[in-house]
């Protein structure tokens, strides 16, 4: 492992097209997240819509880009509605996006994801106990909080994307993105970002965003996502004095960081 950069991985460029579309995306996100995340997304450059109910979930997301699913407060109405979103997605050749909250922690859960990745998500997004659960393996997550590592979650990432043809992305201390074949670490951010609750949603729903904007091109969208926030955690976390002040300036910086200075700041090395 090294880290010297991927020079063929241009995340700065990324940016600068999906600023450009502008895409819309529909997120099935939790309660807790859906505030944050919508700013998230207008701060980045994206249009987010919070469409989750059955009744117009499968109708919307042949609308929209690219869809996102996060089952962090998953319900029967929600998960029928995330159901429906992506069948829909699929059939119109939509990319769709599963974050897998706390799946291990119930029978209900558990189940629920089952049904969903039969539904062949394009990028699964998690914390490294989520991913490890979800390849099959023994994990220490307590609730939506990661008990393992992201290093120890690297095997079963790639494991798990081998399995599901699709992109996985192990976010943490080091970020690890792999489709199977490639790999690689995201370098950045800042010790105060799992201290605000629901950024690790709004991640998902920015990797929402960039594979709207280069559908085809799946493993370096959810890169160029997660060189964002990177880039942006760490310029926000410089002079931040707590949580409260990261929070107000992570949102700044989402709107203000420019192509180049994701390129610069945050660093995409080979894993």
């Amino acid at each position: 492992m090294t880290d010297e950069p991927v020079k063929t991985l241009k995340p700065g460029a990324l940016l600068a097209a999906m600023r450009q579309k502008n895409p819309l995306v529909q997120n099935i996100t939790n309660f807790v997240a859906m505030n944050i995340s919508a700013n998230v997304m207008l701060a980045a450059g994206a249009s987010p819509a919070m469409v989750h109910c059955p009744e117009e979930a499968g109708e919307f997301a042949t609308i929209a880009a690219a869809l996102t699913v996060n089952i962090g407060t998953i319900s029967p109405d929600f998960f029928d509605g995330m159901k429906m979103a992506a069948t829909a997605a699929n059939a119109a050749g939509k990319p769709w996006v599963l974050d897998p909250v706390a799946h291990f922690a119930t029978a209900y859960r558990r189940a629920a994801v089952a049904e969903l990745l039969a539904l062949k998500p394009t990028v699964i997004r998690g914390n490294a106990s989520e991913i490890i659960s979800l390849a099959g393996e023994h994990a220490m997550g307590q609730g939506v909080d990661s008990g393992d590592s992201v290093a120890s979650a690297e095997a079963a990432a790639r494991a798990l994307a081998i399995r599901q043809g699709c992109v996985v992305a192990v976010t943490g201390e080091r970020d690890f993105v792999t489709d199977g074949d490639r790999a690689v670490h995201v370098l950045g951010g800042s010790k105060m970002m799992p201290r605000v609750t629901a950024l690790g949603c709004s991640l998902t729903c920015i990797v929402g965003a960039y594979v709207a904007t280069v559908p085809d091109e799946p493993f370096e969208a959810t890169v160029g996502a997660l060189a964002l926030f990177a880039a942006a955690g760490d310029l926000a976390g410089r002079d931040a004095f707590g949580p409260g002040s990261f929070a107000v300036r992570f949102l700044d910086f989402l709107a203000d960081v420019t192509p180049d200075a994701v390129d610069a700041v945050a660093r995409v090395v080979p894993a």
